[in-house]
């Protein structure tokens, strides 16, 4: 019965008035990447999925938007839960996903197992939404690019060591590539595939 409720339970208040707040704040994030948005509005997901992951769902996943989740999140209630909610089915492989979501402390895959999309069609590509320790704190790196003045510093704590390898490599095959929303708590920080990142010296 807990498992029912958990699945049956947490979502918007006022869904449209709150989804259209989360898309809204997700949006500027993107166009102003390294900035921290603040959600005026979160989930309650069941663990381990945080409470902005979990509104980044209830947001952005359709029926037409097949989701990856890490093995820890697809062994909860989270998969029901995002299937009750939004309609989204689960993919199982990752380059099918639309959306993939990782929980705080779980395994980063390498950005080039999911979908990149083409050279015609770059937008065919999965949003990876990864929630971390917090959104400030850890390694400092400096962002460059589109919709960024000069550089911007970013320092999400709890990415995995290779990360900017990852990063890097994601950039190199520009204009394919992954999207990324960091979460933590209820704030998100968006990259999109058109940042640059590198070491702060």
């Amino acid at each position: 019965m807990a498992v029912q409720s958990q699945i049956y339970a947490g979502a918007f208040a006022d869904p449209v008035f709150e989804a259209q707040s989360v898309f809204r704040t997700l949006m500027d994030c993107f166009a102003r990447p390294g900035t921290i948005g603040r959600l005026a509005s979160a989930a309650s997901p069941p663990s381990p999925l945080g409470r902005a992951s979990g509104a980044v769902a209830l947001t952005l996943c359709d029926h037409d938007t097949p989701v990856w989740l890490s093995p820890a999140l697809s062994k909860s209630a989270v998969p029901q839960w995002i299937a009750f909610h939004t309609g989204a089915g689960m993919a199982e492989a990752k380059d099918e996903a639309r959306f993939g979501f990782v929980e705080t402390g779980g395994t980063v895959p390498g950005f080039d197992q999911f979908a990149l999309g083409t050279q015609e069609y770059p937008d065919r590509s999965t949003t990876l939404v990864i929630e971390v320790e917090a959104l400030k704190g850890g390694q400092p790196l400096v962002a460059r690019g589109p919709g960024i003045k000069n550089e911007i510093v970013v320092a999400p704590k709890g990415l995995p060591d290779v990360f900017l390898d990852f990063w890097t490599a994601n950039r190199a095959i520009f204009p394919r590539g992954v999207d990324l929303i960091l979460t933590a708590r209820d704030a998100v920080l968006c990259l999109p595939r058109t940042t640059r990142l590198a070491i702060e010296e």
